[in-house]
C-alpha cells in the first residue's frame, strides 16, 4: 500500500480522536432522569449487578462490570449467549442487569428479556436507539448513540463503544461517590502489586523506629548533632524537648545554611539552628499520603508523631522507594 498525499496515519488518528471526543462530549446532554433512575436502581440492588452484551458491546460490558466491582458495586459479566444455555442460573431476582447493545435489537440479549421480567430483575439498557426493543423494555435507558462511527465505513464499532464505556464509568463513579467509597475500600479489592502497596501500606509499616531514629535535644551542640546525623544515615535529625516531644528538625539543608553563617559547631546549641514547624506524619497515615506531603513540600523525610505528640519514628523517601511506593 502507498500513502496518498492527502491521507496520513497522523491525520487519520486525529480525525478518529476528534470524532470520538465529540461523541463523548454529546453524552453530557443525556444525563438526566433516566441516569438518576439507573443509579437508584443499582443502589437499591440487594444482589449483584449483571452486565451483559454481545460482540464488541460484550467487551465493553466486561470492562464496566470490572470497574463497578472494583469501586464498591458488586458486579460480574454474563455472556448473553451462554445465559441461554445454562448461565441464566447466575442471575437472581435480587440482581440488576445492565444490558448493552448499540442497536438494541441483538437477538441473544432480547431472548433474555422475558426471563429477566419473570424474575423481576431491574433492567438498565444502554443502547444507541431509544426506540429499540431493549430500550422500551428496560426500567431505565441510557442513550449512548452516536451520529457516525469513527470508522470511515461507519461499520466498525468505535465511537459507539467509546460512549458506552464512558457511560459505564459515569455510572460507576456516581455510585462510588454516593456510597462514600474510600481509598481504603478501593485497596481492599486491589491488594496485589504496586497499586495495592500504595493503598494498603501505612507509615507505621515502613518508618524507622527506636534507636534507628536520629534524635538530639535542643541543648545538643551542632558538633554532636552532626555525629548523630552521620551515624543514622537519614540526612537529618529530630530535635526533642525534655518530654520527648518534637521541638524541631535539623537537616542537610539546614547544615549548609548554618555553615554560611560560620557558627562555632562546638558551642552552638540546636535550639538556635533547628527548623521548627516541621511537616509530620502519623503511624496510621497511608504511606502514599506521606509521599504526597514530601513531594508537595520538596522534602525527603517526615518525623512521625503519635496522638500525644511524642516522636515515634521517621519515614524517609528511601523507605518508600524500597517499599515500592515512590
Amino acid at each position: 500500500m502507498t500513502e496518498s498525499p492527502s491521507t496520513t496515519f497522523s491525520s487519520s488518528a486525529l480525525r478518529t480522536i476528534s470524532m470520538e471526543a465529540a461523541a463523548v462530549s454529546a453524552l453530557s446532554e443525556r444525563i438526566g432522569e433516566d441516569f438518576e433512575r439507573a443509579c437508584r436502581l443499582l443502589l437499591a440492588c440487594r444482589g449483584r449487578v449483571i452486565v451483559t452484551g454481545m460482540g464488541k458491546s460484550g467487551h465493553i460490558a466486561r470492562k464496566i462490570a470490572a470497574t463497578l466491582a472494583s469501586t464498591g458495586t458488586p458486579a460480574h459479566f454474563v455472556h448473553p449467549g451462554e445465559a441461554s444455555h445454562g448461565d441464566m442460573g447466575m442471575i437472581t431476582g435480587e440482581d440488576a442487569v445492565i444490558a448493552l447493545s448499540n442497536s438494541g435489537e441483538v437477538g441473544e440479549v432480547l431472548t433474555l428479556l422475558p426471563l429477566l421480567k419473570r424474575l423481576g430483575t431491574s433492567i438498565i439498557a444502554m443502547t444507541g436507539n431509544p426506540d429499540s426493543t431493549l430500550a422500551r423494555a428496560a426500567d431505565a435507558h441510557l442513550d449512548t448513540g452516536v451520529e457516525t462511527e469513527a470508522c470511515p465505513l461507519d461499520l466498525a464499532p468505535t465511537s459507539s463503544t467509546t460512549t458506552a464505556l464512558v457511560m459505564g464509568d459515569a455510572l460507576a463513579i456516581a455510585l462510588l461517590e454516593e456510597r462514600g467509597f474510600t481509598a481504603e475500600d478501593f485497596a481492599f479489592s486491589h491488594p496485589g502489586g504496586t497499586l495495592g502497596k500504595k493503598l494498603l501500606l501505612k507509615v507505621g509499616d515502613v518508618m524507622q523506629t527506636g534507636d534507628a531514629v536520629p534524635r538530639v535535644t535542643a541543648s545538643t551542640t551542632l558538633s554532636r548533632a552532626l555525629l548523630e546525623i552521620s551515624s543514622k544515615g537519614l540526612g537529618m535529625t529530630t530535635v526533642t524537648d525534655e518530654q520527648d516531644r518534637l521541638a524541631g528538625i535539623f537537616t542537610d539543608g539546614d547544615l549548609r545554611r548554618t555553615l554560611d553563617r560560620q557558627v562555632d559547631i562546638n558551642t552552638t546549641p540546636m535550639s538556635e539552628l533547628m527548623t521548627t514547624g516541621a511537616k509530620t506524619a502519623t503511624p496510621g497515615m497511608l504511606a502514599a499520603e506521606a509521599l504526597h506531603i514530601m513531594e508537595e513540600n520538596e522534602i525527603t523525610s517526615l518525623v512521625v508523631v503519635d496522638d500525644s505528640g511524642d516522636t515515634c519514628g521517621v519515614i524517609h523517601l528511601m523507605h518508600l522507594l524500597h517499599a515500592g511506593i515512590a
